[in-house]
């Protein structure tokens, strides 16, 4: 029996399409009242040319799993290792994790960032800025 090799870029559209699809139907779920205490909420973060966002935490509620849609971001969480994503590629952020760096990681082509958060519903706040 012959067996076909699917290539990665038809693999990651579809793993893509499946996530879009997943964050839709968590919104339609919100939107309609008929999510539990803790929702998934997803964001669309988009960074333009050398745009830098400052150093920040999420609520403590947050679990948050992160897709680079376009582009390169340059992230480090509580002051561990900057790494750059490169579009595909993802990562997860832990509650009360604390995000010092969180940038475009070039200055010429924007970026897009599909972030999901669980998070309880009572939380207004998605983002607070860390004190110097």
């Amino acid at each position: 029996m012959k067996r076909t090799r699917t290539s990665k870029p038809i693999i990651l559209r579809r793993f893509i399409y499946a996530l879009i699809c997943a964050f839709i139907v968590a919104a339609l779920s919100v939107s309609s009242g008929i999510a539990s205490d803790k929702s998934p909420k997803p964001t669309l973060v988009e960074y333009g040319p050398g745009d830098v966002s400052s150093a920040h935490t999420h609520p403590k509620s947050a679990f948050i799993y992160a897709t680079v849609l376009e582009g390169a971001i340059r992230t480090s969480v509580n002051n561990g290792p900057v790494v750059t994503y490169r579009a595909g590629q993802n990562f997860s952020e832990m509650p009360g994790d604390r995000h010092t760096v969180d940038e475009n990681a070039s200055k010429t082509e924007p970026a897009k960032l599909l972030a999901v958060f669980v998070v309880d519903t009572d939380e207004k706040e998605l983002l607070t800025p860390l004190e110097k």
